[in-house]
């Protein structure tokens, strides 16, 4: 048995989405059925992204595990000649057995496309929004710089469930013009459900002058969606790459007017431990941040998380449940240590 990843491509135009539906034909689908025919056994694939209906991508990632003895990385090949014209696997290759492709840390890279002129271009109707009204462009990325950073998204999700945590960090957001056609790439840690088509239409209601650039924080702050700008329609949209870390980042900083802390990871490989200081923090997103960036270091690797909150003492009780995490005190004096339910 061994473990495949796949970089995927397609066209989303004829598709409901990645994940099987049962309104319509989905990528999931399609590559079930093409790779159970080509390896001769049940295929089930798991992807990273879940597009939505009508979404594209350059570089979905995707595994499978099999029996069959051909090479991982010629699987591709084979695939492809059997695979409709509109998806296309662009690179296969065997991975570790545990290796999951939606729990290792990345960053998502996505594109959305806007036609900004009088008349739509029937060769670009599928791949971008077309905007009558002029977009200003400068006025857009104003507003885009408001986004950048790790934030509470709220206002820019659909709702699926009151559990989601929806804070996410942005690390870019470029907004380029050529021509008519304008871009907005965004690169990301995750993306809440929506995020980016909601992005792109708020920030078309900047350019559009229907919203101040500053109105973005405004929107940003109010975490509700009812706050935002509409949906953009999906077929402007695009899923380029999810770049996996290959290292562990020595220390993460997480900084923004609610919040600032540093969580320490340089001892998670040798020792097992990472520290988390947690400078200030609002007292509405305290027990949050504290679960969130807790369950982070865990998932990277630490075995023991000690917490120490520089801001007031007090907030951290022990014996309370903090999502999956209780607290005890530190007798060598590290504040408290995070201890698994």
């Amino acid at each position: 048995m061994k473990r495949v990843k796949m970089i995927v491509a397609y066209d989303g135009t004829n598709y409901c989405g990645w994940q099987i539906q049962k309104n319509g034909i989905t990528i999931e689908e399609v590559l079930n059925k093409t790779l159970t025919g080509l390896l001769r056994e049940p295929i089930t694939v798991t992807g990273a992204s879940r597009t939505d209906s009508g979404v594209h991508s350059e570089g979905n990632v995707a595994v499978f595990d099999t029996e069959n003895r051909m090479p991982a990385d010629k699987i591709c090949f084979a695939l492809n000649q059997r695979l409709p014209e509109d998806i296309r696997i662009l690179q296969s290759g065997e991975v570790a057995p545990d290796y999951h492709p939606r729990k290792q840390n990345c960053v998502k890279t996505y594109e959305y496309k806007i036609m900004n002129r009088k008349i739509e271009v029937p060769t670009m109707r599928l791949y971008s929004h077309f905007c009558y009204f002029p977009l200003n462009v400068e006025r857009m990325r104003e507003g885009a710089a408001y986004l950048v950073g790790e934030h509470d998204f709220k206002s820019f999700c659909t709702a699926r469930g009151q559990a989601e945590e929806t804070v996410r960090t942005i690390y870019s957001l470029d907004i380029e013009k050529s021509g008519d056609l304008i871009i907005i790439r965004i690169k990301g840690s995750g993306f809440l459900y929506n995020m980016v088509r909601i992005i792109a239409g708020t920030l078309m209601k900047v350019g559009m002058g229907v919203y101040p650039p500053a109105h973005v924080e405004e929107i940003l702050d109010a975490r509700d969606r009812k706050a935002a700008g509409p949906k953009a329609a999906a077929k402007g949209l695009t899923l380029i790459s999810l770049d996996y870390e290959t290292e562990l980042p020595e220390r993460i900083q997480g900084e923004n007017k609610e919040w600032n802390y540093t969580l320490f990871q340089d001892k998670i490989v040798s020792e097992g431990k990472a520290y988390l200081k947690i400078h200030r923090c609002r007292e509405e997103d305290f027990e949050r941040l504290l679960i969130r960036v807790v369950h982070q270091a865990v998932r990277n690797g630490a075995q023991i998380v000690y917490v120490r909150d520089e801001e007031k003492t007090g907030r951290i009780i022990p014996g309370k449940s903090y999502g999956f995490y209780t607290f005890q005190a530190d007798d060598g004096s590290q504040g408290w240590y995070a201890v698994q339910k």
